[in-house]
């Protein structure tokens, strides 16, 4: 009798690694396998009809079978827009785009409005019911807070805290495999009636609640080359491109966490000082910089801001055309690629 149970505990014991094995084979093929098969360099969007411009810019000969990453908002406007969203999500699976959402309300009187509960709940229940293109649903919760016209007119780190905590404990109560980002910080803000500098608001959040960073999964920045977005990459301040890193130092001293980061804005202005640079910029910054192993992706800004206030971060102009930024972007890109050859 004991050696009939040992040979079916044995058994049991084979079916279960059958079974495990098989949900990792079934896991691998179904989402796209990390790491290696996924570029750092990605690119910012606006819209949903952004996505075969991206294509462009981020898919070269070498790396069109990998992954990439795409910042794109979602507005509260669209939350009735499934079908659109979920076509976009298709042709992202199709395309080997990885979307990282950052959540939206609405312009009004001058500033995003802050948004509600109710408004909270609502953009779950329409992400809910989306067929996300990857395993993991990378979400953003909302941007540049430390600007009053980014959060209803004023500079609030405590309700902000109290919403940052909300999203994240409805999104981690999902069971989607929703990765959390907080709200990326304007690093060259200072402190006044409209703003307030980075790091003071970041010790306020932790001040109205020690343990909101525990909440986050990822680390999210905005590491622009200040002033005036075309600094060189060589320098190494705060408002620097190696800003992440003040901010990865700042949230390991303050928790013991060690945080992998999302770059989600970056990027210079095309203007005198920078246009004949911008190229080696590039290729120096993903050698150098966005090299380090704590960076998981980097989404410059901005793939079309033609015309407007943002035409001259643009990689495309108001015509359609590639900019000198879109020739610098896969400058640096082809660069890092033959050096690694």
């Amino acid at each position: 009798m004991k050696a009939f149970f040992i040979s079916r505990l044995l058994l049991f014991g084979k079916i279960q690694i059958v079974f495990l094995l098989t949900l990792f084979l079934f896991r691998v093929m179904t989402y796209p396998v990390y790491g290696q098969e996924t570029e750092l360099l990605g690119v910012h969007i606006l819209t949903i009809h952004d996505r075969e411009d991206a294509l462009k810019l981020l898919k070269t000969e070498k790396n069109k079978e990998k992954w990439h990453y795409v910042t794109i908002p979602l507005p509260l406007s669209d939350i009735n827009q499934a079908e659109r969203w979920q076509q976009f999500f298709n042709d992202c699976k199709k395309d080997k785009l990885i979307p990282i959402v950052r959540l939206t309300t609405r312009y009004e009187n001058g500033s995003w409005t802050r948004p509600s509960r109710k408004e909270i709940v609502s953009s779950f229940e329409f992400m809910n019911q989306l067929s996300w293109p990857t395993d993991k649903r990378y979400l953003v919760v909302y941007n540049e807070v430390n600007h009053a016209k980014e959060w209803g007119g004023l500079v609030d780190p405590l309700s902000y805290t109290q919403t940052l905590e909300f999203v994240a404990n409805w999104a981690h109560t999902e069971n989607a495999n929703y990765q959390v980002l907080p709200a990326a910080m304007d690093l060259a803000a200072p402190n006044s009636t409209e703003t307030m500098e980075a790091f003071t608001y970041l010790s306020e959040m932790m001040a109205a609640n020690p343990w909101i960073f525990e909440h986050v999964d990822f680390w999210n920045s905005h590491s622009y080359p200040n002033p005036a977005f075309s600094a060189r990459p060589t320098e190494n301040g705060k408002n620097s491109l190696r800003g992440f890193e003040h901010e990865l130092n700042f949230i390991k001293n303050k928790t013991g966490r060690e945080l992998n980061v999302f770059i989600t804005e970056t990027g210079w202005v095309e203007n005198r000082y920078t246009s004949s640079w911008l190229g080696n910029y590039y290729l120096y910054a993903l050698q150098h910089i966005w090299s380090d192993s704590r960076v998981v992706g980097v989404t410059p800004f901005l793939l079309r801001g033609a015309p407007g206030p943002f035409a001259s971060f643009s990689f495309f102009d108001e015509g359609g055309n590639p900019t000198k930024m879109f020739e610098a972007f896969q400058y640096g890109v082809l660069g890092v690629s033959e050096s690694q050859e």
